[in-house]
C-alpha cells in the first residue's frame, strides 16, 4: 500500500479525481468534497486513519448524522461521497478494503410527485384567455413542457436553430450541458409554428433572437415567470394542488407509463442519467410498461389544434 497523505492532500487529490477523470459537474463535486470533509471532521475528531477505518466507524459517524435529523434522501447523498471517496483511496493504492461496501443506505421513502389527470392537463389549457397577446405562446410552452417533458431551464433556453418542426424535435440542453433530441407532439409543434409566426411582430432583443418563447419585450423568459403562468393558469381552473412547470413533467411520464411506454425510453426522453430516477413513477403496473414511448402520450393523438388563438 502507498503511504497516506494528510487529509487535506487527500481531499485535493480527490477533487481532483472527480473533477477530471469521473467528469463530474462542478455543483456534483462540490456536494461531494462537503461530505467526505464532514467525514475527514469526524475521522480526526477520533483520532482514526483512512487505512484502517472499519465498517463500524463509519456507522458511527452516520449514526450522528442520523441523530441531527438529516433525511434519508440527503444521508444517501452523504453517503454517495463517502463511497465515492474510498473507491479513490482503493485506485490510489492506499487502502486494500472498502469499509464503504458494507454500509446499507437509509431506506427511502417514496414520496411520489404531484401529478395532474389528463382532464386536469385539459382544463389547466382551456383556462388560456384567447383575448390575450401571449395566450398563444402560453398554449404553446404548456403543451411543450406537458407533450415532451422537458425541465423548465430546458424550456427557457430553447433555441430555434435546434428545432425541427417537420421532424416534430428539438434538441435541448439538459443538467452537465449534455444534448438530447426530445420528440414534441405535433399538436405543440403546430403552436409554436402559430407562435413563430406572431413573434416575428416582436422587437425582439439580441439575447433573445434564437430562443423560442420570448416575453411581450423581446426578452427570454425566466423560470419564475414560466412557474407564474403555470400557478394563475390552475388558479383558474379551479386545480387545488399545488402545480408547477415540474408537476407537468411529472405528469407527462407517468401519464406515459399509464398508457405502457417503456421506462427506458421515458428516461432517454426525461434526460434522466440513471434509470433509478426515472423509476419513481413506477407505482404504476409494471406489466403494462410494453410499447415504444411516442404512441402513448394522449396529447400525441391530437392532431391538430382546435381553433387557433390570436
Amino acid at each position: 500500500m502507498r503511504p497516506l497523505k494528510g487529509n487535506s492532500a487527500l481531499l485535493q487529490d480527490y477533487e481532483a479525481y472527480i473533477l477530471l477523470e469521473k467528469g463530474l459537474s462542478a455543483n456534483t463535486a462540490a456536494a461531494y468534497i462537503n461530505d467526505v470533509s464532514h467525514l475527514i471532521g469526524y475521522v480526526e475528531r477520533n483520532n482514526l486513519q483512512f487505512d484502517n477505518i472499519r465498517p463500524e466507524d463509519l456507522h458511527s459517524f452516520l449514526a450522528i448524522v442520523h441523530d441531527l435529523g438529516i433525511s434519508p434522501r440527503s444521508q444517501n447523498r452523504l453517503l454517495s461521497g463517502i463511497r465515492s471517496f474510498f473507491k479513490f483511496l482503493r485506485l490510489e493504492g492506499y487502502i486494500e478494503e472498502d469499509p464503504s461496501e458494507l454500509i446499507e443506505s437509509p431506506h427511502l421513502g417514496r414520496d411520489l410527485p404531484e401529478v395532474l389527470s389528463v382532464e386536469e392537463i385539459d382544463a389547466l389549457i382551456a383556462a388560456i384567455p384567447s383575448d390575450k397577446d401571449e395566450s398563444l405562446r402560453n398554449r404553446a410552452i404548456i403543451e411543450t413542457l406537458y407533450g415532451s417533458g422537458l425541465r423548465v431551464s430546458e424550456l427557457i433556453d430553447a433555441r430555434i436553430s435546434r428545432l425541427d418542426l417537420q421532424e416534430n424535435l428539438i434538441i435541448v440542453e439538459g443538467k452537465g450541458s449534455k444534448q438530447r433530441i426530445v420528440p414534441i407532439s405535433p399538436l405543440a409543434s403546430e403552436l409554436i409554428a402559430q407562435y413563430l409566426s406572431f413573434r416575428r411582430f416582436l422587437d425582439v432583443k439580441p439575447e433573445g433572437n434564437d430562443i423560442i418563447f420570448l416575453n411581450r419585450r423581446g426578452r427570454p423568459l425566466t423560470r419564475q415567470m414560466i412557474f407564474i403562468i403555470i400557478r394563475d393558469l390552475a388558479a383558474m381552473a379551479g386545480i387545488t394542488k399545488t402545480v408547477s412547470p415540474h408537476t407537468l413533467r411529472h405528469s407527462f411520464a407517468t401519464h406515459l407509463l399509464e398508457g405502457g411506454a417503456n421506462l427506458r425510453a421515458i428516461q432517454e426522453m426525461l434526460g434522466h442519467e440513471s434509470i433509478s430516477t426515472t423509476e419513481l413513477y413506477l407505482h404504476l403496473d409494471r406489466s403494462r410498461l410494453r410499447r415504444e414511448l411516442l404512441d402513448h402520450h394522449p396529447h400525441f393523438k391530437k392532431k391538430s389544434a382546435p381553433g387557433k388563438l390570436q
